[in-house]
């Protein structure tokens, strides 16, 4: 899952040619955010998902400041900047997951990609709450467009008699997980804006760490124990998902953006929807229909329009 801050762009980094390092940094980056979708899927279950998130971003945020520190960054901050990755971490590191974690027991991972993909849309309405700003007409009729395209890709499940308690249950904590993304991600963009005091590498390791603390001191006022699921794949998957989709996934797209600008860098997020769907298809046995081509399509149609409207 995509867990990078918003950074200012350029004309010149907009209009550039791409150079082959650049294509692959974006297949770096599309390829670990739409295989983390069906890693995720495979830790609930013996685990408690609470559990499996501290283990992740615990393992996450140790690369991370090794990294951070390794590289010079500024370490040390005032309390009021802790508040800060703190609350960034709470809610991106942390209950952004839970949520997802959660819904991942009643849809497939790639209907998951593609109701997290929502976040492009719900940034800008959770932003123009916080600034009471209201949207554009633009603005508007993307996030219509774009909540449409989730109704078609569930109205077979709703016409078939399919869309049980589960499913709803499913889709609801997903889009809850993404409104805390989308809130946490306004949290971030503030810290953005004060990068030369607040390097992104530091504030999101510190994030991390208090996303990881937040997830163990909930498993431990709930009385979940800090158990190990021997499975490979559980190991498989907390590995992929802390070192590969969290780690080597935020160095190339922060790469990618220095490089291209965040304009362009920002579509890996309306492509890997769509890479998620064919992983799900191939390894979850999704079934495609004309609605859900439909659906796919007005979701990606949705988030274009806002991105090319910032």
């Amino acid at each position: 899952m995509p867990e990078a801050p918003l950074i200012a762009r350029t004309r010149a980094q907009d209009e550039a040619p791409f150079a082959p390092v650049d294509y692959g940094l974006y297949a770096v980056t599309v390829m670990a955010w739409s295989f983390s979708w069906y890693a995720l899927s495979l830790q609930p279950g013996v685990v408690a998902n609470e559990v499996s998130i501290a283990y992740r971003f615990a393992l996450a945020a140790a690369i991370m400041l090794v990294w951070a520190l390794a590289s010079g960054r500024r370490m040390r901050f005032a309390a009021r900047e802790h508040a800060a990755f703190a609350a960034m971490g709470v809610l991106i590191f942390s209950t952004n997951f839970l949520f997802f974690y959660y819904g991942s027991s009643f849809l497939v991972s790639g209907l998951l990609s593609v109701v997290f993909s929502l976040a492009s849309l719900t940034n800008v309405f959770v932003a123009a709450l916080a600034y009471r700003e209201w949207p554009s007409t633009r603005t508007v009729a993307a996030g219509a467009i774009g909540f449409a395209g989730i109704a078609l890709m569930f109205w077979p499940k709703i016409t078939e008699g399919g869309f049980d308690t589960d499913v709803a249950r499913g889709l609801a904590l997903c889009i809850t997980g993404t409104l805390c993304f989308s809130v946490g991600s306004l949290i971030s963009s503030r810290l953005s804006r004060r990068r030369a005091e607040i390097p992104l590498v530091s504030a999101n390791a510190w994030g991390m760490v208090y996303g990881a603390a937040w997830c163990a001191v909930l498993a431990l006022i709930m009385g979940k124990p800090f158990g190990w699921d021997p499975r490979p794949e559980y190991l498989f998957a907390l590995v992929f998902l802390a070192v590969v989709s969290t780690v080597i996934a935020f160095a190339a797209y922060l790469t990618l953006v220095g490089r291209i600008g965040s304009g362009r860098a920002g579509y890996a997020t309306v492509i890997f929807p769509i890479f998620a769907l064919l992983v799900s298809t191939v390894l979850e046995g999704y079934e495609w229909t004309f609605t859900a081509f439909g659906g796919l399509a007005l979701v990606i149609a949705g988030n274009v329009m806002v991105m090319r409207g910032r």
